[in-house]
């Protein structure tokens, strides 16, 4: 079989359906199709099925999908046996990061990587909905998620790379009554208008946490974001907002106050494809963004 239409078999099932899937392939819709049909006639079955306007795998499709993986795997396996005789592996490796945690991770991360030499790194900065950050994995070779703590990603057969935890503190401006205290229940923040992200990121599960606990919902008078910018309307007296401990709190009008019976954090991660991870230059970005990262949670402690 065909390891270039294995992969764009992949590809559908990961970004759910045929446009999506030859966007991020650079492909024409039409090859997409065209490679998916050859390749069900090679295999002897339907690996396909219309739904509505959409394309779906079939069972057959499913678990020639799963079989692909393990082709891509040993492929890249097979590269990177030759690679450690290098004197110097070379290549390009992109890396994705969301907003907050790329302004935390990317510089030190370029920095560390340019002393191995030969390793190019191109950034990008991408926050998505929690649902949506395994698709990434399609275009970009490491993405730098995150997660609310003690979920899980909704995709299997990711490699995931634990990098850090951060704490989610309450963000109240300077002058706020609750800005001395050294701990906030949520039961104190039941009048407060709220600075919130959108639904379906992460952070906005760890508001649901705060409200389950209070018993009251969120009064959320403005939804951002943007860190940087919740912060500017917290220090501008326009609401509380949740923010993460390491890359928050630089604005002067704002304090920081840790939640007290509430575990209000954000996991962070690295997801690759599991043939990705194999590359030899991956694995040496990977082992520099998994220093940063120590690095990064202990000089906060």
């Amino acid at each position: 079989m065909d390891v270039r239409a294995l992969e764009t078999l992949r590809t559908v099932r990961s970004q759910g359906g045929v446009a999506a899937a030859a966007a991020v392939l650079h492909l024409t819709p039409s090859a997409v199709s065209q490679q998916l049909a050859s390749l069900s006639r090679e295999a002897g079955v339907a690996l396909t099925e219309r739904v509505g306007r959409g394309l779906r795998l079939t069972a057959a499709g499913d678990a020639l999908a799963d079989a692909a993986v393990d082709v891509a795997v040993a492929v890249e396996r097979a590269r990177a046996a030759c690679s450690v005789f290098l004197d110097r592996p070379e290549g390009t490796v992109r890396v994705s990061a969301f907003q907050s945690g790329a302004r935390l991770l990317l510089p030190p991360l370029l920095t560390r990587v340019a002393t191995l030499g030969g390793i190019t790194v191109e950034c990008s900065d991408e926050d998505v909905a929690l649902d949506d950050f395994p698709a990434l994995t399609d275009r970009v070779d490491v993405v730098v998620a995150h997660r609310p703590d003690g979920a899980q990603w909704p995709a299997s057969g990711l490699r995931v790379v634990l990098l850090l935890r951060e704490p989610l503190d309450v963000a109240v401006p300077r002058d706020h009554p609750l800005a001395g205290r050294d701990r906030i229940s949520a039961g104190d923040l039941d009048d407060e208008d709220w600075i919130a992200v959108r639904e379906g990121f992460p952070v906005a599960t760890v508001l649901g946490a705060v409200a389950a606990a209070s018993g009251t919902a969120p009064r959320i008078v403005h939804r951002i974001n943007d860190f940087s910018i919740a912060e500017a309307l917290v220090a501008a007296g326009h609401g509380v907002s949740l923010l993460p401990r390491f890359t928050g709190g630089g604005h002067p009008g704002v304090r920081l106050v840790p939640l007290a019976g509430v575990r209000a954090g954000r996991t962070v991660d690295a997801l690759m494809r599991p043939d990705t991870a194999e590359r030899l230059v991956v694995r040496r970005v990977l082992d520099a963004l998994v220093a940063v990262a120590a690095e990064a949670s202990n000089a906060e402690r």
